[in-house]
């Protein structure tokens, strides 16, 4: 079940934080960096993973911290090795197999809630009126509540119905 939510998806109540990123991010910019801060072992320990695995951009990784938190990375950039612009953008392709590798992880890890920004419309150029089809077609038929954050509001925790 899909939910449009404002708020704050820091404070969410939602068993994992979905975000997207690119492989070995730097997460210095936007939600990746507020998670890296509130989470300071975060970004190390995806860099790890994406050295571990032969990371594509379209997969996906769950990682747990203290307390069972759950922060769930899209690989929806292109890699960021390189200084061009253009190379760490998201493309809707990258959206969407990141997407149903995150429906295999729900199933798998048996979540039961998740909530997501406005994937890859932020740093990573792509219109919000390209992804959320790719959002409604890919998590709506799921049988969770799926908070999609569509307006952020510093501090303000979202009403998420079901939680």
């Amino acid at each position: 079940m899909l939910y449009k939510v404002e708020g704050d998806i820091l404070l969410s109540k939602a068993q994992a934080i979905v975000h997207g990123v690119g492989i070995n991010d730097s997460m210095n910019k936007g939600l990746a960096l507020e998670l890296g801060n509130k989470y300071p072992l975060l970004q190390k320990d995806f860099n790890r993973w994406c050295h571990q695995h032969d990371t594509k951009p379209g997969e996906a990784w769950m990682w747990v911290g203290q307390n069972n938190v759950r922060i769930v990375h899209l690989i929806t950039h292109e890699r960021m090795e390189s200084t061009d612009y253009h190379y760490d953008k998201a493309t809707l392709i990258n959206v969407k197999h990141a997407l149903c590798t995150l429906v295999k992880i729900i199933a798998f890890e048996k979540l039961t809630s998740i909530a997501l920004p406005r994937i890859g419309t932020g740093f990573g150029d792509l219109e919000w009126d390209d992804v959320w089809p790719l959002i409604e077609n890919i998590l709506g038929g799921l049988d969770i509540p799926v908070y999609v954050y569509v307006v952020y509001h510093a501090g303000q925790p979202a009403d998420e119905p079901g939680i």
